[in-house]
């Protein structure tokens, strides 16, 4: 699910909109969205406010495919310092994990492993230990070998 060259750890942002342009653009530095899509991305919670805050600390930032996704990704932006989105409940992310698709039927699919992968408490604590981008595959990987989708 998530691929070498896809995660930013500890990264210095001024606010949710530079957390979300910044998980943008390393989408955009590996090929797999336009810029129109890191702008949809922000323009998105603009319009809907932080429903992307799905679990304390952790934001889902994404638009609809035709907005410029190019092929299905995920990436991993860890934040130095959390920053509030204006959700009440989840307040303040310092894991953002943005996510594209290019067809509307995987959207859904992508969601729904997102979901699986962040019900495990265990391996988000270990994304937040995690040191090296090396340590954050191995997450995800474990993951995918032991209860995600093959």
């Amino acid at each position: 699910m998530l691929l070498r060259g896809h995660v930013i750890l500890d990264v210095a942002v001024a606010g949710w909109e530079e957390a979300v342009r910044t998980a943008g653009r390393l989408l955009e530095a590996c090929g797999d969205v336009n810029p129109e899509y890191t702008k949809a991305m922000v323009r998105t919670v603009r319009e809907m406010g932080p429903y992307i805050v799905v679990a304390p600390g952790v934001a889902l930032p994404h638009a609809r495919p035709e907005d410029g996704a190019l092929r299905t990704c995920v990436g991993l932006v860890r934040l130095a310092t959390p920053v509030a989105f204006g959700s009440e409940v989840n307040d303040p992310v310092d894991l953002v994990i943005p996510f594209g698709t290019s067809r509307a039927e995987e959207h859904v699919e992508v969601l729904a492993e997102l979901a699986r992968f962040l019900a495990g408490a265990e391996r988000v604590h270990a994304l937040r230990r995690a040191r090296t981008e090396d340590d954050v595959l191995a997450v995800f990987r474990a993951f995918s070998l032991g209860e995600g989708l093959a």
